[in-house]
């Protein structure tokens, strides 16, 4: 009996080491979860990058892993299982505020910036060419994102640009590489992908298929934007893609969120990488281009955590704290 019970102590206590150093010493190693996105999608592709880079430059360790996007990193986060993750401007600001897709479980406040990276663009992606216009949509079968995800808000917001609701398409509920699958199997007629342009998933249909983007007009775009102000406007070039023409849409801010309880230290070795080793990161992937100072530190929505204003601080930036 005695044997079974020191056995079961070493088995909790081994189990309970991963979740206790995650993120927990202030000096040394730390390990850190980073929940990023689809496998297909930006998030991923880029926070594996990341994630590596960090891992081999700091005694801080990141391990990328793959979720179901900004939403899924709130609440995995605000649960322990994540200490990072990739998060829309908007959903941050739904999730601190506890708005929209978080007000029924009430607002989530338990994280802090740590610096906004790039643009993610709003992919309307089709390969009908009958589908000229977002009103077009109306009556066909779209993919707008997993029930309640970042996706799905961003893709009422633009139908409702257009004077349309979810009852005036046929809506799927599906992920970007789900969505890619679909479209190709000619069992939907278009999709909304929220991703950084090129988008992996979309890339790779674009190889087969000939893909278009549909664009917000000027008129719509104006409505769009003073409805819903956290949109800035976008163009994704033909090139992107092999399009016919330039896309005119909408981005949001792509932002690395921390849990409050990750160090000092520990986030202070993610955002001096990120941005000291901002050239080597374009080289092993396109969204390290996009790396800039000023925008890392615009956001005003959420307050930054002491690490990451430790590091902006050395660089003669200030940014709102906790």
């Amino acid at each position: 009996m005695k044997k079974l019970l020191v056995f079961a102590a070493l088995f909790a206590l081994i189990f309970a080491m991963p979740l206790a150093a995650a993120g927990s010493s202030e000096s040394g190693s730390s390990t850190l979860r980073f929940g990023t996105g689809g496998d297909q999608g930006t998030y991923y592709g880029f926070g594996n990058v990341l994630a590596q880079r960090i891992s081999a430059e700091t005694p801080t360790q990141v391990v990328a892993v793959v979720s179901a996007g900004s939403q899924d990193n709130i609440e995995m986060m605000d649960m322990g299982s994540y200490q990072l993750g990739f998060v829309q401007t908007d959903v941050m600001s739904y999730a601190y505020n506890g708005t929209n897709l978080f007000a029924q479980m009430g607002a989530i406040s338990d994280f802090s910036t740590v610096a906004a990276l790039y643009l993610e663009q709003v992919q309307i992606v089709t390969l009908n060419p009958d589908i000229k216009t977002v009103a077009d949509l109306e009556g066909k079968t779209v993919s707008i994102g997993s029930s309640g995800s970042g996706v799905y808000y961003n893709a009422l917001d633009i139908l409702a640009a257009y004077g349309l609701g979810e009852d005036d398409i046929n809506p799927t509920y599906q992920s970007f590489g789900d969505s890619v699958d679909a479209l190709q199997d000619g069992k939907i007629d278009a999709a909304f992908v929220v991703a950084g342009a090129p988008t992996v998933a979309v890339s790779t249909l674009a190889t087969t298929h000939d893909v278009r983007l549909v664009s917000i007009d000027d008129e719509h775009m104006d409505q769009l934007l003073s409805a819903s102000p956290y949109y800035t406007p976008y163009t994704i070039p033909a090139s992107v893609y092999g399009t016919d023409e330039d896309c005119q849409t909408v981005a949001v801010g792509a932002v690395v969120i921390a849990r409050d309880d990750v160090s000092e230290d520990a986030v202070y070795d993610v955002v001096s990488t990120i941005f000291n080793d901002k050239d080597a990161i374009a080289q092993s992937h396109d969204k390290g281009n996009e790396l800039d100072l000023e925008f890392a530190t615009s956001i005003t929505t959420v307050p930054y955590h002491p690490g990451a204003a430790k590091y902006f601080a050395e660089q003669g930036i200030t940014v709102p704290v906790k």
